[in-house]
C-alpha cells in the first residue's frame, strides 16, 4: 500500500476539536462552555482534570500547523469554539475570538494547508445551556445566528465545512447518560436534544449553502460495526436495535427517510417534539458525509436495559486486542462502515473524518516509538484501500488526532496524537506514527 493506491484526488488530513486543544478558556473575551462547567464538577473527569490549558493551541497554533506541514498533511479539520466568538451564545460578537480563527485560517493557507471547519464539536456556550441548551427549540435560532456569523466571517477563505460532530455522542452521553457535558440524564432530555440537533444539522447546511459561494458542506457521524454476540434471534434483534441507535438515528432523517422508528420503537416518542414542517426541515442534501470509526461493538440481548433491551459485551471480556480506551482493535470495522454508509443511495461522497487509537506512549531519548498506533493506522488504511478497490465510495481520510489532547471524561490519561505533548512544558515530539505519515504522504 502506498499513497498512489488511493488516487490523486484523495484527501489526507488530521482532525482536532477546540475544547480539546485550545486552552485559553477565559482569554480575550471568551466565556465558559458546558465543558468548562462540567469539568469543574468533582468526579466527572479522570483526576478532576480540565481543558483550561490543554495543548495551549491558542498561543501555539503556528508551531502545530508547521508540524502538520512537516508531516506533509495538506488538510486540517478543526472546530470553532462558539463561546469564543459569541460569548453569550447569542448577541454580541467577540472580535478577539474572530481574530484568532482568522489567524489560524490564514496561517494554514500560507502553509499550503486547506482548512476544514466543524461548526459544533460539543462545546455549547454555558449561557445557552442555562436557557435549555439542546433541549430547547430556541436552539434553532441560536444555531442559525452562530452559523451565519461563522459563514460571514470565515467563508471567504474556508470552503469546506462540517455542521455537527457526532450528534449521537453529544446527545447520548451528554443528555441521556450524563457522562459528558452538560451531564443531563433521561429520555426527557435525550429526545428533544436528538430532534433539535437533527433540525440544526439540516439548518446549518442550508445557511452555509446560502452564504458561501462554491461551498462544500458535510456533517459527521460516529459509527461502529455492530455484531451480534450469538446467532440467537434475541441477540440478532438486539444488535439491530443497537445499530439503529448508534449508526442510523441521525443520517436517515437528513436523507429524507425520517427517524428509524420501525426498528427502535422508543423513537416514536420523538413525535411529542415535532411540528408538521419538521419532516421537511430535517432533510438536507449534503455534499459529503463524514464517518468516524474506531472500533466495533458486540451486542447481546438484555432485559435489564430499558428501551434498547441490548447491551455491549465489553471488549475486555472477549480476549481481543485493546486500545487504552478499552476498545477492541478491529480494522475490518472501518471497511464495514464504509460499506454500510455506501448502501444509502443519496450519500454522494464519503470521507473518514476521524480514525485513530490511544496507546500508552513512552518518551525515550526524546523519541516516542508508538509502533502499535502506527500499525493501527496501516491496518485501517489497508481496509480503506480495500473498500476503494472494491468500488465503494470513499474520498478522504483524516487521522485523529494531530496532537495528544484533553480526551473528554478520560482527561489526559489517553493519548491519540501523532504528536506527543508534555502537558507541563508544552513540548511537542513527533511520534513514530507521525514520522510514518510524513514518509507515506511524501509526493
Amino acid at each position: 500500500m502506498n499513497k498512489k493506491d488511493f488516487g490523486e484526488n484523495f484527501i489526507w488530513g488530521v482532525s482536532t476539536a477546540a475544547y480539546q486543544i485550545e486552552g485559553a478558556y477565559l482569554s480575550d473575551g471568551k466565556k465558559t462552555s458546558i465543558w468548562d462547567e462540567f469539568t469543574s464538577k468533582p468526579k466527572k473527569i479522570y483526576e478532576n482534570q480540565n481543558g483550561q490549558v490543554a495543548c495551549d493551541f491558542y498561543h501555539r497554533y503556528k508551531e502545530d500547523i508547521l508540524l502538520m506541514k512537516e508531516m506533509n498533511i495538506t488538510n486540517y479539520r478543526f472546530s470553532i469554539s462558539w463561546s469564543r466568538i459569541i460569548p453569550n451564545g447569542t448577541g454580541a460578537i467577540n472580535e478577539a475570538g474572530i481574530h484568532f480563527y482568522n489567524q489560524v485560517i490564514d496561517f494554514c493557507l500560507e502553509s499550503g494547508i486547506t482548512p476544514w471547519i466543524t461548526l459544533y464539536h460539543w462545546d455549547l456556550p454555558q449561557a445557552l445551556e442555562d436557557k435549555g441548551g439542546w433541549t430547547s427549540r430556541t436552539i434553532l435560532e441560536w444555531f442559525s445566528e452562530y452559523t451565519k456569523v461563522c459563514a460571514q466571517r470565515f467563508g471567504d477563505r474556508v470552503k469546506n465545512w462540517m455542521v455537527l460532530n457526532e450528534p449521537m455522542v453529544f446527545t447520548g452521553a451528554g443528555y441521556f447518560l450524563g457522562v459528558h457535558a452538560p451531564g443531563r440524564t433521561g429520555l426527557k432530555n435525550f429526545l428533544p436534544a436528538v430532534h433539535y440537533a437533527t433540525l440544526c444539522q439540516a439548518l446549518g447546511g442550508k445557511i452555509l449553502k446560502s452564504l458561501i459561494p462554491n461551498v462544500n458542506v458535510g456533517t459527521t457521524f460516529s459509527c461502529s460495526q455492530i455484531t451480534a454476540h450469538s446467532d440467537s434471534d434475541k441477540d440478532i434483534r438486539a444488535a439491530k436495535r443497537a445499530d439503529t441507535l448508534i449508526n442510523r438515528l441521525f443520517i436517515e432523517p437528513a436523507l429524507g427517510m425520517g427517524y428509524p422508528v420501525e426498528d427502535l420503537k422508543v423513537l416514536k416518542k420523538l413525535e411529542k417534539y415535532q411540528k408538521p414542517e419538521d419532516a421537511e426541515n430535517m432533510v438536507f442534501d449534503f455534499d459529503f458525509i463524514g464517518i468516524q470509526n474506531y472500533t466495533r461493538e458486540v451486542i447481546r440481548h438484555s432485559y435489564g436495559v430499558p428501551y434498547l433491551r441490548a447491551k455491549i459485551v465489553p471488549a475486555e471480556e472477549r480476549n481481543v486486542p485493546l486500545t487504552e480506551m478499552k476498545w477492541e482493535v478491529h480494522p475490518p470495522s472501518i471497511r464495514a462502515m464504509i460499506a454500510q454508509f455506501n448502501s444509502y443511495k443519496k450519500v454522494k461522497k464519503l470521507i473518514i473524518t476521524e480514525n485513530g487509537a490511544a496507546f500508552k506512549d513512552t518518551v525515550i531519548n526524546g523519541q516516542v516509538n508508538d509502533m502499535e498506533r502506527t500499525q493501527y493506522f496501516i491496518d485501517n488504511l489497508n481496509q480503506v484501500n480495500a473498500a476503494k478497490k472494491a468500488g465503494l465510495e470513499v474520498s478522504g481520510y483524516f487521522a485523529w488526532s494531530l496532537t495528544d489532547n484533553f480526551e473528554w471524561a478520560e482527561g489526559y490519561r489517553t493519548r491519540f496524537g501523532l504528536v506527543h505533548v508534555n502537558y507541563e512544558t508544552q513540548q511537542r515530539i513527533l511520534k513514530k506514527s507521525g514520522i510514518w505519515f510524513r514518509e507515506f504522504l511524501k509526493e
